[in-house]
């Protein structure tokens, strides 16, 4: 097994910007791509390998053939043929809706699918962009009825200018938004179930008001969920990786690099995923495969994988994530 790439599979939104094809410089002319599903799992959505002797498969057959050798003997046990994470760059040129995602429980009965735990890192932010996150203050089940029905349950919520570098955790049952100027990279368990609880009024294609989800999510929003600063904290560190999350779904940190580095995975009993967000490295893995990546691109390291040497290109900016 190799370090596999992924063709993407852009989504054109009634909120999408410009950011993305320019960033991952592709050859192609679409407007409006909101997002762009890098690794995907999720039916209908499914990534297709892109290199190598795999080139052509869909990454659920990729999970059906190799099993443990791609995700590990402890993911395959716990996940069996469906791979647990999904990937996204996601460029806001207008406000996405106001949202909140289950929890593993609510979503297994109501959907038979994983919860959807999610991180978002900020690649790119204009000036004033902002990320919604739980609320200001606490507000009981009523209000949010009220607040709704208003039109002001906005008036209620956290929201934080960003800049680049900044990370968001945002576990299920946590309300949030993304904010128009915002461009980022979004880790989140595979799953596209959304509630949709303010969507600013906006009309679809048709002219028709968007479907909002008020009473589906009112049993998923944690209405206890208030801070003062919903950011993660890191130290910004050069040459080695930083730790950003430990959770149970899933596992990542920040490297910034202008240094080679050797990362030893022979303990790690998981597939590992490096998205690259600025500059450019060579990957070369235990087994002498080689794989160049620059900003834009996503790699997928499986499980047997037992080391990989970085070595950047002036420099780069990667995320690090594994179950």
């Amino acid at each position: 097994m190799y370090p596999l790439k992924f063709e993407p599979i852009l989504k054109q939104t009634l909120w999408g910007g410009d950011r993305i094809i320019s960033f991952k410089h592709l050859n192609v002319n679409l407007p409006n791509v909101g997002e762009s599903w890098e690794i995907s799992a999720v039916d209908g959505s499914e990534s297709v390998v892109a290199n190598g002797v795999d080139r052509g498969r869909t990454l659920p057959e990729m999970v059906r053939r190799y099993k443990e050798e791609l995700v590990g003997e402890a993911n395959y046990a716990r996940f069996g043929d469906k791979f647990p994470l999904l990937i996204k760059f996601i460029d806001a040129k207008l406000d996405l809706s106001v949202q909140v995602h289950p929890g593993e429980e609510l979503a297994q009965r109501r959907h038979g699918c994983f919860g959807k735990n999610e991180l978002w890192y900020v690649l790119d932010a204009s000036e004033g962009a902002r990320l919604i996150t739980g609320f200001s203050r606490q507000i009981t089940q009523k209000e949010y009825k009220e607040r709704v029905n208003r039109g002001t349950f906005t008036e209620v919520l956290h929201s934080s200018v960003i800049q680049p570098g900044d990370v968001f955790y945002v576990p299920a049952g946590r309300v949030h938004g993304i904010g128009a100027g915002s461009f980022v990279v979004e880790i989140q368990q595979t799953s596209d179930i959304t509630y949709r609880i303010y969507d600013y009024n906006r009309r679809d294609k048709n002219g028709k008001l968007r479907e909002l989800h008020t009473t589906l999510a009112m049993d998923a929003i944690n209405f206890s969920d208030v801070q003062d600063d919903f950011r993660t904290h890191y130290e910004h560190l050069k040459n080695e990786p930083v730790e950003v999350l430990e959770s149970p779904y899933f596992t990542t940190s920040v490297y910034d690099m202008t240094e080679e580095i050797t990362c030893d995975y022979s303990e790690l009993d998981s597939f590992v995923i490096f998205v690259c967000m600025e500059g450019a490295c060579k990957l070369i893995d235990n087994e002498r495969n080689e794989l160049l990546l620059r900003a834009g691109d996503t790699t997928l390291l499986p499980a047997t994988t037992q080391s990989i040497a970085i070595i950047p290109q002036d420099s780069v900016k990667l995320l690090e994530t594994y179950v």
